[in-house]
């Protein structure tokens, strides 16, 4: 049982054409895209709907992958496969159901990750940057939370005996993965609270005690400094942020939480369902796939396959949130080729879900929380590479002419741009070229 919630149109034209029409010797009855389309139509009409309840769910986000950014995915990696890539498909753009969704919060037009992410997790919007609160939480304010809880789809699961786990190459306490276990009047709050706040715990206190409490089973992603005392060493040596002198690593292995910190540790780890797994690979968020090594980080396509080989021993059933939450940092950081290499891993964990469930049993999700500022230059020809300048359309042939366009002055210009950020800005480079200010590109900080 798939189904996908995204960002597509459909080309609906054909469908409406009678029997009378089709009888007909029309002139385009023999081109390949009014056959591909007529092909598609036939096999749209064969497919019989599941009708029983699913078993499994698994909910896979794209952060910051809106219509725009998808688009840009889709080119990406159709031109990485030799195609020109607008004939290229994504993993989950092949479901039979797309739909649009609208992602705003109850009290902001642009909606932020948090209030997103809680709003998928528990079935109604939330209050910009605070998760899992209901509509009269005042963002920041504690004495506010009391009484205004959300039941979370992870709490509804497990109290039915099945399993639940979060995936995210970002930070396990940032918003998108907090999502699945937190409730908190602030998505900042990862790991500490204000002084003065004793109405509630800092996210990363909230994951562990979720893990106990068997809200949570698997854990896997970024953030292990929000775990870890401020003075007190992360095992790659960096440092910690806890205020409180806590080392929630420590308690949870003392509990029986088995626990990784890199990809061999991961590879060490009993997939036996029963368990409970924390794996934080990395001091902030994981490395973005560009900048990755399989050595040091497993892709997100491996973990999600971990996470369902981990949840899938459960007979009952489970529910599973998976994030790619770098490819809206790279937009963040106006860094369109690492955006879009995020965006393709996304597309292959999605694949990855799909090859190991059953589709009678198991209802997956694929969907974004927001978009982001970005824009299509000119009219380029087909084929021009994505992350590239924008090329002439050619004259009696398909593939650009291979000669940049020019502007109204007189300037070459990319195909993608973004309208705020340090991707707005075009700066001339040591080579002569022209990129993006690469001032933040390199932090991997993300927002």
């Amino acid at each position: 049982m798939k189904n996908i919630v995204h960002t597509l149109f459909a080309a609906a034209a054909l469908l409406v054409l009678s029997t009378a029409i089709h009888a007909q010797q029309l002139p385009q009855a023999n081109d390949a895209y009014y056959t591909s389309a007529q092909d598609r139509l036939k096999r749209t009409l064969l497919r019989q709907p599941i009708t029983a309840r699913a078993r499994n769910v698994i909910l896979l986000i794209a952060d910051g992958n809106g219509v725009g950014t998808n688009y840009a995915t889709r080119l990406f990696q159709g031109q990485k496969m030799g195609k020109l890539g607008d004939e290229h498909m994504l993993s989950y753009e092949e479901f039979p159901n797309l739909a649009l969704v609208k992602t705003y919060n109850i009290n902001a037009q642009t909606p932020g990750s948090a209030a997103t992410a809680g709003a998928m997790n528990t079935g109604v919007k939330q209050m910009f940057s605070t998760i899992n609160l209901n509509d009269k939480v005042v963002l920041g304010d504690c004495n506010t939370v009391a009484g205004n809880e959300l039941t979370t789809f992870s709490e509804i699961v497990s109290r039915a005996g099945k399993s639940a786990g979060v995936v995210s190459t970002a930070r396990l306490t940032h918003a998108t993965p907090a999502a699945v276990y937190a409730k908190t009047a602030n998505r900042s709050w990862e790991a500490s609270v204000p002084a003065d706040c004793t109405a509630q715990k800092d996210i990363a206190v909230q994951l562990i005690e979720a893990i106990g409490a068997g809200t949570v089973d698997f854990a896997m992603g970024g953030g292990r400094r929000n775990f870890v005392a401020s003075d007190g060493a992360t095992d790659e040596g960096g440092k910690g942020r806890r205020k409180d002198g806590r080392n929630l690593i420590e308690e949870a292995k003392a509990a029986g939480v088995q626990y990784a910190w890199n990809a061999a540790s991961v590879g060490a780890l009993k997939l036996d369902g029963a368990t409970p797994v924390l794996a934080l690979l990395a001091d902030n968020h994981m490395n973005f796939e560009f900048d990755r090594r399989d050595e040091d980080e497993p892709s997100l396509a491996a973990m999600t396959k971990v996470a369902i080989e981990f949840l899938s021993q459960n007979e009952q059933g489970y529910y599973l949130e998976i994030e790619a939450g770098r490819v809206d940092h790279a937009s963040h950081h106006g860094n369109l080729h690492r955006s879009l290499s995020d965006g393709v891993v996304f597309a292959e964990a999605v694949a990855m879900a799909d090859q190991l469930t059953n589709d009678q049993d198991t209802l997956i999700i694929g969907t974004a929380d927001h978009e982001h500022a970005i824009a299509f230059n000119g009219f380029c020809g087909r084929g021009t590479p994505i992350t590239g300048l924008c090329m002439g359309i050619a004259k009696g042939q398909v593939e650009h002419t291979n000669e940049p366009r020019l502007a109204a002055d007189g300037k070459h210009y990319t195909v993608v741009g973004y309208l705020n950020g340090p991707g707005s800005v075009l700066t001339r480079q040591a080579d002569g070229s022209y990129s993006g200010s690469r001032a933040l590109l390199d932090q991997q900080q993300g927002h």
